[in-house]
């Protein structure tokens, strides 16, 4: 029996959600792929798929299963490269979540950037604004953007984006003049949803730190949306500088209070916490971290 063969197949149909799908990817057939996961099952002595017409879904210990799977199966493409003397080529599918926002102003372009460099490896972007379940959701790379990390995952931080109060010109004209942080008070403030320190915002200047409450009438959980709001004129927001930057140097948004600024929004890349992490993710970690911070509107925090 060609374990490794069946195991490949059993994770494929679980990370694309269909037997059809991991079947069309193996240049294989669905029935194959169906009678070569019942083989696996009768091995292993237990159910992990639930089959329906709607689709499939791992079981208990079909999750459990399909994740030491997947170690199992870097650590041995790993293992190949290695004794073949080329380590340095890794291989195989990199599932990667972040941020919408952040996937089009940046992601996906440098994803492209990284398949061009390393042509064994490919990678499953997914763009949403939610914290997903690494495990669970088999993701290998999530791109995290400030607010808490999940449990039982391992961070890394790469860059920082400067954030400051902006609005469109002809808002800042038709309301109240800004002169201090408290005047925001005054003034239509559009924010991001489920924000753990909901309508209050702290803005610094130099040592000077001051946290005000704002109001408004309108929050949204996309970073777009919000931006699209200021466009428009609808309000003022705190928005990192990789959002606005090409705004404001094109003058369709203005700082407001340029003497004050919120707290850097940070970039992390987050990683299931455990012992074996693939080559592939290793690279791609690596490639960002030395990429993002030196475009347009962040920082890096990693040493020289």
């Amino acid at each position: 029996m060609d374990t490794l063969r069946l195991m490949r197949l059993f994770t494929r149909a679980v990370d694309l959600g269909s037997l059809s799908a991991a079947a069309r990817e193996a240049g294989t057939t669905q029935p194959t792929v169906s009678k070569a996961i019942n083989a696996l099952e009768a091995h292993l002595g237990v159910r992990l798929l639930d089959r329906s017409t709607t689709g499939l879904l791992a079981t208990s210990e079909g999750l459990r299963f399909h994740e030491r799977a997947r170690r199992l199966l870097d650590e041995y493409e790993d293992a190949l490269a290695d004794v073949r003397g080329h380590a340095h080529q890794a291989t195989g599918l990199l599932r990667v979540n972040a941020p919408v926002a952040l996937g089009q102003f940046h992601l996906n372009a440098l994803a492209q950037e990284f398949l061009a460099l390393h042509p064994d490896i490919g990678i499953e972007l997914i763009l949403n604004d939610r914290f997903v379940d690494l495990v669970g959701d088999g993701v290998d790379v999530a791109v995290r953007l400030g607010g808490p990390l999940p449990p039982d995952s391992v961070a890394r931080s790469i860059a920082l984006s400067p954030r400051s109060l902006v609005a469109a010109p002809a808002y800042l004209a038709a309301h109240a003049r800004l002169e201090r942080p408290d005047d925001l008070a005054q003034h239509d403030f559009i924010r991001f949803a489920w924000l753990a320190d909901g309508d209050e915002v702290t803005l610094q200047r130099g040592a000077e730190a001051v946290t005000v409450t704002t109001r408004g009438r309108y929050r949204v959980n996309n970073a777009l949306a919000i931006r699209d709001s200021l466009l428009a004129g609808a309000g003022i927001g705190l928005c990192p500088h990789w959002l606005v930057h090409d705004m404001l140097q094109a003058g369709r948004l203005a700082r407001a209070l340029p003497a004050w600024s919120g707290t850097p929004q940070q970039l992390a890349l987050v990683y299931p916490s455990r012992r074996y992490q693939p080559a592939r993710s290793r690279l791609f970690m690596d490639f960002l971290a030395a990429r993002i911070g030196a475009l347009p509107g962040w920082t890096s925090t990693v040493d020289a």
